[in-house]
């Protein structure tokens, strides 16, 4: 099912999900992320950056590479990070033939609803993480740290436009590995027509041991923390080849 946000309704994400909601994961982020060694700024790859509301306070500290497969995200992105270069492309399929000092998913990782899409989406990481980079994965949720909740908000434009939002986070099967989010958005346009939106979205669901796994297929050694909000952050490092397979996977603190 394609979810509309990101589609014919892209142009409203800056009244949705703007730059000013993610001062504090920003701020959270950056000191788990390595810094430059050397004169130039890191290079930072995104997979799935979608209106580039993260990495608008990420590209003061790293030089950007923002990917997405939707065209109106990746617009809605260059408006507000024109300096970063942006490019289309599927997360768990893009092939750049280049690597980078840190490859970061964000919480576009949820649409990898089947366990072959999350493990195509780290061996993309992999593939464009240098050796000793830094692989950083933040799911909005894991099994262990699942909860049913509702959420609301919205912004104003300057052009008369406006938007509110009512979030309801569900799991109608706890035996799949799938949540749903539905989204009721109700738009007020520049003309003062007012119209409500239903947009539904399925997202991936798995434990904490299962994407630690999955690091480790893709020849990363990961660790799992959580962050100010509570949410699991994997951060990830290239194994050097021949490694011992110890340098596997561990954790750091808990996930529920």
């Amino acid at each position: 099912m394609a979810q509309r946000m990101y589609d014919d309704l892209a142009g409203w994400w800056p009244l949705l999900s703007p730059p000013s909601e993610y001062v504090e994961e920003a701020a959270d982020l950056l000191p788990r992320l390595p810094p430059p060694s050397g004169s130039q700024p890191a290079t930072l790859l995104e997979l799935g950056s979608g209106g580039g509301s993260l990495a608008f306070h990420l590209k003061r500290h790293f030089r950007l590479t923002l990917t997405d497969r939707s065209p109106g995200m990746l617009a809605v992105s260059q408006a507000i990070n024109a300096e970063c270069e942006h490019l289309p492309g599927d997360m768990r399929t893009l092939r750049l033939d280049r690597q980078f000092d840190v490859v970061l998913v964000h919480d576009a990782i949820m649409y990898a609803t089947e366990p072959a899409a999350v493990e195509e989406t780290l061996r993309t990481a992999a593939i464009h993480c240098r050796e000793g980079g830094t692989v950083a994965v933040l799911p909005d949720f894991v099994r262990e740290t699942f909860v049913a909740e509702t959420d609301h908000g919205g912004h104003d434009a300057a052009d008369g436009r406006g938007l509110r939002y009512l979030e309801w986070v569900s799991d109608p099967d706890p035996d799949d590995d799938t949540y749903v989010v539905d989204y009721v958005l109700v738009l007020r346009h520049g003309d003062g027509e007012v119209t409500v939106t239903h947009d539904r979205h399925v997202e991936g669901l798995f434990a904490r041991a299962r994407w630690l796994q999955w690091f480790d297929e893709a020849g990363l050694s990961a660790r799992s923390s959580l962050d100010s909000s509570g949410r699991v952050i994997f951060i990830g490092r290239i194994r050097a080849a021949g490694g011992p397979e110890s340098r596997g996977t561990t954790d750091e603190g808990t996930a529920g």
